[in-house]
């Protein structure tokens, strides 16, 4: 437990199920206010709300789409009619599917980048706005992902989104670092999460992507989440531009363990 995060308020966006909701309920076990940002899950939003509750912090939800500016102003606003400031943004929201290059959609192509590059362009924007106009110290924290650094053949869209989100992190983090602002992104690998359940379940896609784990083993959302409230904290007070992978080693070239190749 991180005694100065007692009290921040925080976005979360995407944050009705997933490693989003496990950020969030995590927050709230450090007594944070939180705004839970979903898009079309009220239950799962709302769900969320009272574990954290439970937990002794604070939560209200809200609908956003996170893609549009009005958004991303709703939910800053959020924070502000409910607990007053805004210490934390988390922007998590994301979403992946399978499309073989050539024959992917400009509307499919479009629509992943717009949620998981122009989502995180626009909440930071709108955090940043805020910690800048009230010269306030401010954290920022992006989700990427692993293949922000392993291609990912037939999730083109999806590895060019976290790619971008690599560069847009470090780029912010050195243009405001001297305003006491950090951001830091987080890459999580094979994580256990609703998105990935029926691959999982499937006993040859769960064994073909333990081998590309060295740790052998498939992550947990709180595992992610644990990351977050680190990121949040005063801990890590001198971090800032970097990616924590949490992913077991998937980004350490796993074929090459034992001394392979």
């Amino acid at each position: 437990m991180y005694e100065d995060l007692n009290n921040k308020v925080a976005v979360v966006t995407g944050g009705s199920k997933g490693i989003g909701k496990s950020i969030a309920k995590r927050f709230g076990e450090e007594h944070m206010s939180v705004v839970i940002n979903y898009h079309s899950d009220p239950d799962g939003a709302n769900d969320a709300v009272n574990l954290i509750q439970t937990s002794g912090g604070k939560a209200v939800a809200v609908q956003a789409d996170i893609s549009q500016e009005q958004g991303a102003n709703d939910l800053l606003q959020a924070a502000l009619d409910n607990y007053g400031k805004l210490d934390i943004w988390v922007n998590n929201a994301g979403m992946e599917n399978r499309v073989a290059t050539n024959e992917m959609s400009l509307e499919v192509w479009q629509r992943v980048i717009d949620v998981n590059l122009t989502g995180v362009f626009l909440g930071s924007k709108t955090a940043l706005n805020y910690f800048v106009k009230n010269n306030r110290p401010g954290n920022i924290i992006n989700m990427s992902s692993v293949h922000e650094q392993i291609p990912w053949p037939g999730f083109a869209h999806y590895a060019a989104s976290k790619g971008g989100v690599k560069l847009f992190n470090e780029t912010i983090a050195m243009e405001y670092a001297n305003k006491g602002i950090r951001v830091n992104a987080i890459g999580p690998g094979a994580i256990n999460t609703p998105i990935n359940a029926e691959k999982f379940a499937d006993k040859q896609q769960l064994n073909d992507t333990l081998e590309m784990v060295p740790m052998k083993k498939i992550g947990d959302p709180e595992d992610v989440a644990a990351a977050a409230a680190w990121l949040a904290s005063d801990q890590s007070k001198y971090v800032t531009g970097v990616t924590l992978f949490v992913d077991g080693g998937m980004t350490l070239y796993p074929s090459f363990q034992n001394g392979k190749g």
